[in-house]
């Protein structure tokens, strides 16, 4: 049975250097797409598509990481893993206090993955860009949201400590028994 881990966390974290250490190791790995969404509405005129529309950036988020997940399930790989998953969604959602509807709570139910580890807001490398727009103390909020989010939907969530990004990638393998 394929597994499906989870790296999620606050924005500047470091979650994607730790999933590009990942695949250089030849792991299958799904990337955060929230920036792709971020960069194709920037082409319409719209700088940020989640302060403007966040439940349309919700919904292509939603259908983009739907579309990993089923990517993920019929590649031969014996372990996938996520920048991100589906329930990240619904936190954010949850952080901006939007209301929406249940089928997002039944997506996320219905793609269950494996583990999930979870990087804390780690200041010293938090970092803003034009994508990432949030303050450190937000990136707090949202790491928060996170956490209540994912035991919400029955999740036990491993913290991966602040360390070098191959000593994060190690007690990630170490965790998942697939240390050399």
């Amino acid at each position: 049975m394929q597994e499906k881990i989870i790296i999620t966390g606050g924005p500047g974290t470091g979650k994607s250097t730790v999933l590009n250490e990942l695949q250089k190791q030849n792991f299958l790995c799904m990337h955060e797409i929230s920036r792709d969404i971020t960069l194709q509405a920037r082409k319409t005129g719209i700088e940020q598509l989640f302060l403007k529309d966040p439940v349309l950036f919700s919904k292509l988020l939603l259908e983009g990481r739907e579309i990993q997940y089923k990517n993920a399930h019929e590649s031969s790989a014996d372990i996938v893993f996520f920048d991100r998953g589906i329930p990240d969604i619904n936190a954010y959602m949850n952080y901006m206090g939007i209301q929406y509807d249940d089928s997002f709570i039944k997506t996320c139910q219905t793609n269950r993955y494996t583990k999930v580890f979870i990087m804390p807001p780690w200041e010293e490398i938090y970092i803003t860009d034009n994508e990432r727009y949030e303050s450190f103390e937000q990136a707090l909020a949202i790491h928060n949201h996170l956490k209540n989010t994912y035991v919400s939907l029955e999740y036990e969530l491993i913290d991966v400590p602040f360390n070098s990004v191959n000593k994060r990638v190690e007690f990630i393998l170490t965790t998942l028994k697939l240390d050399k």
